[in-house]
């Protein structure tokens, strides 16, 4: 990738770049946290977009700076609770105002600037912890609920469309030998068993039941900034994925993520489990904020989405294992086999709790 510290120094920072170390966990982009010899900002964040992921970065990037400058304006009338607080990082712009930069490999380069006094966690640490995640995501659709959706390009066709997603793993499954395992096996059937279900909210996108918002795309849990002194939810960074879509991917996605305390990336899939009690902290803190421009409709397909979006991560996980792992970065040949294994048992946990969780969202609404 290059000599870093040269990458940095294009994007004009107040100060010598004194030190750059890997960051965050993403599977996606290579994120640097860049530490700077000044007495103003000490901190930015230095990004290689994925064009293979992301093929038009510089639509990303207009979506970013589309979204965080609305959400700037609506924070200057939007009423907070007396102490908190709510950032929105920033685009830097690299030289001769550039919102990108494209080295020599032709890799494509951007800066974000960084939340101070702020951390984020793999998994959630208690009650409160999951209700400012909630109360996160709640602001967060909050402030762009008054912004149309038609001002945001897609710059991931097909992103969170379950049906899409079935096909293509059709055409993985008819084309590459798969190696039988027990593991794959359970895959294979589990699949198999939900692949007409898989379409209920594109369905009712379709029929006019559900409508098209600004979304954030991927609002797992290390994506939200705690304040490290208050313990408030303080910002949600990774805007890469901001497009139109249906909140209930970003409501689905968050709680998939948030009520799975053995993380994401556990190995140990057998003891997976859907924690219902985080998941009515993270509404409770989500409707705080969310529930007056939310339809009855949106209610009604909650729980839809928090099954379906664990089953399709399971199911992207999976393709991905089956092509020979070429979209997830991973640390060994069966990581998104284990990673599938891990979303469908968290599938299976919601699906036996379906009850309980429709009556936590039919208590909080």
């Amino acid at each position: 990738m290059g000599n870093l510290f040269a990458v940095a120094d294009q994007f004009k920072p107040q100060g010598r770049v004194i030190d750059i170390q890997e960051f965050g966990m993403g599977n996606i982009n290579n994120t640097f946290l860049v530490t700077l010899d000044s007495n103003v900002e000490k901190h930015f964040i230095l990004q290689r977009i994925n064009t293979q992921v992301f093929r038009q970065p510089e639509l990303v990037i207009r979506n970013m700076r589309i979204c965080t400058e609305h959400i700037r304006r609506r924070l200057q009338r939007f009423s907070l609770s007396a102490g908190r607080r709510w950032e929105v990082p920033s685009v830097l712009s690299a030289r001769y105002g550039r919102d990108l930069w494209i080295d020599s490999d032709g890799s494509f380069w951007r800066a974000i600037s960084f939340i101070k006094g702020s951390q984020s966690f793999d998994t959630i640490k208690d009650i409160n912890n999951a209700c400012e995640i909630g109360y996160a995501l709640g602001i967060f659709h909050t402030l762009l609920s008054d912004m149309s959706p038609d001002r945001l390009s897609d710059t991931l066709k097909g992103f969170h469309i379950t049906p899409l997603y079935l096909r293509h793993y059709e055409e993985v499954l008819a084309k590459y030998n798969v190696g039988k395992s027990p593991e794959v096996n359970y895959c294979l059937q589990f699949i198999r068993e939900r692949d007409v279900w898989a379409h209920v909210l594109e369905n009712a996108r379709a029929q006019g039941i559900l409508s098209l918002r600004p979304i954030h795309g991927d609002p797992k849990i290390n994506n939200f900034m705690i304040d490290k002194v208050t313990g408030h939810a303080i910002s949600i960074v990774d805007l890469d994925t901001v497009k139109p879509g249906l909140v209930h991917y970003d409501i689905g996605d968050c709680l998939r993520s948030g009520c799975n305390t053995l993380g994401e990336e556990t190995e140990q899939w057998e003891k997976v489990y859907f924690q219902p009690d985080l998941c009515k902290a993270i509404l409770q803190g989500y409707l705080s904020m969310a529930r007056e421009f939310l339809t009855v409709n949106d209610f009604f397909y909650m729980y839809d989405s928090i099954r379906l979006i664990a089953f399709e991560l399971g199911l992207r996980f999976f393709t991905d294992y089956l092509k020979g792992n070429v979209y997830f970065k991973i640390k060994h040949p069966q990581h998104n086999l284990v990673r599938a294994l891990v979303q469908f048992k968290l599938t299976e946990s919601i699906e036996t709790q379906e009850t309980a969780i429709r009556n936590i969202i039919r208590e909080i609404r």
